[in-house]
Parts: C-alpha cells; structure tokens; sequence
C-alpha cells in the first residue's frame, strides 16, 4: 500500500492531513513509522557524538554482509571525518583480550584516546559508555559497529527509546550474513532510527563547501577513502593544472 493511501486508510479514509512526524502503522501491535524530515533533522558537528562499536579481528573474520576491506575503509573514512569536524568519538570494544583490539586504522586517527572495554554485549547497558556519551551533551547519537544485527542494533534501538537522536552508519557497520544486517537495518528503522552511509555522514556535517575550515579535511578524506571519487578528483585537478599545448591554441 502507498504511504499516502495507507495514511489516508488510518485515519478513517478522510481527507485530512496528517502529521508528518509518525504515521500509525500496525496498530494492533503498537508501532509506528517515524519520518525524519526538515531541515532539522539533518546532522550537525556540533550537535553530533559519534559511538564505534566492537570493530575488532574477531568480528571481522566472519563479516559477511560486506566485503572486510570496504567496512575497514569506511570506518576508517567515518572516524576522520568525526575528528575533521571536531564531533567526539567514543571508541570501544567487547573482551578485547579474546576478540582483539580496535582495528589500527581507527585508532590512529585517535592516538592515545582510551578505547572502553566492556563486557555487556548491549552497549548501552555500560555506564561507562553512556556517560561518556552524555559528557558531550550532545543529543544526535551516530552509531557504527560490528556485528548489526547484535552490537549496533541493541544500543540503538534502546538509545532511541530513551529519546535520543540515533542515526547508524550502515556501511561502517555489518552482520554475519546480508540477511541478518538487512533484518537488523528493518528492525532498527521500525524503531525510529535514522539510516546513513558514512559519505552521506560527512556530507551533511560539510553541508556547504564554503565552509573552507573543513573542506580541505574533508577533500583530503575523499580522496583516501572514497575510491573512484577521489581518483575523479585528483584527475579534475590534473586536468586543470595541465597547460593546453601552444599548437592546440594557435589557431585560436
């Protein structure tokens, strides 16, 4: 059913408009399909704290929505963009001492920041974490990790719940098989959170590319983590920087 008839069907078949922020949706079990719109609802740096859950070996060698190296790649991608636009970064793992340390390419980019070991699979449910979080006083909570369907879903369907502003990275995050990231991605969305892929992530924290205190952060970012982008852009400045040979303009 379209969504305009099936809103039309919930509230009695009148023509009056409904609100744009929840439209009921399976109402004997009562959930509801949340709309993120407005100009509001877009990420901010300044509004945004930034949670990496569990991006360790152990996790890693059976990942099977994604291909290993793009969620490494990507991550990797999502933590410099947080640290370009000064949006704190929360790092923490599950018994590193079994399941390895954070992956090297995370924390480099945060050299010496502490990375939280827990023992709670729900993230969430470790204080140490949620204080951390809360420290920031920020309220638009981004989250990615490993594994979705456990270590990424759990916290943020419980964080929404609590009123926060969730949005998960899917593509810095992944599951044991595409179904499992994918039921994880429906469950987590019938929840009230927000989906995004780590580019769309910092996009939206650029917003205008007049904003030159991060647009070369951000170009340098593009240029190490987004493949045929940044090699389009390296060749876009090639080009522009190559002199046109003296017999291409002499007849002009």
């Amino acid at each position: 059913m379209a969504i305009s008839a099936m809103a039309n069907a919930h509230r009695g078949g009148t023509d009056q408009p409904m609100s744009a922020a929840t439209i009921p949706c399976n109402c004997s079990q009562g959930t509801a399909m949340k709309f993120r719109n407005g100009l509001d609802s877009l990420l901010r740096p300044e509004d945004s704290v930034l949670v990496l859950i569990d991006h360790q070996p152990f996790q890693l060698t059976n990942l099977n929505s994604h291909d290993p190296q793009a969620v490494v790649n990507n991550t990797t991608g999502l933590a410099k963009a947080a640290k370009a636009f000064g949006v704190p970064t929360i790092l923490t793992s599950v018994i590193a001492d079994r399941g390895g340390l954070i992956f090297k390419h995370v924390t480099d980019v945060f050299p010496g920041q502490e990375v939280i070991d827990r023992t709670l699979i729900n993230t969430w449910e470790d204080n140490k974490v949620v204080d951390a979080v809360k420290a920031t006083g920020r309220k638009q909570l981004i989250i990615a990790g490993l594994w979705t369907e456990v270590c990424v879903a759990m916290p943020a369907i419980q964080a929404a719940g609590e009123g926060w502003d969730v949005t998960v990275v899917t593509d810095a995050s992944g599951g044991l098989s595409v179904e499992s990231h994918e039921v994880a991605i429906q469950r987590m969305i019938r929840a009230g959170v927000n989906m995004m892929t780590w580019t769309a992530v910092a996009s939206e924290w650029q917003r205008d590319w007049a904003r030159l205190e991060t647009a070369g952060a951000v170009t340098q970012i593009m240029i190490d983590h987004l493949a045929g982008s940044g090699i389009a852009y390296m060749w876009e400045q090639q080009l522009l920087n190559t002199p046109v040979p003296a017999e291409e303009t002499a007849g002009v």
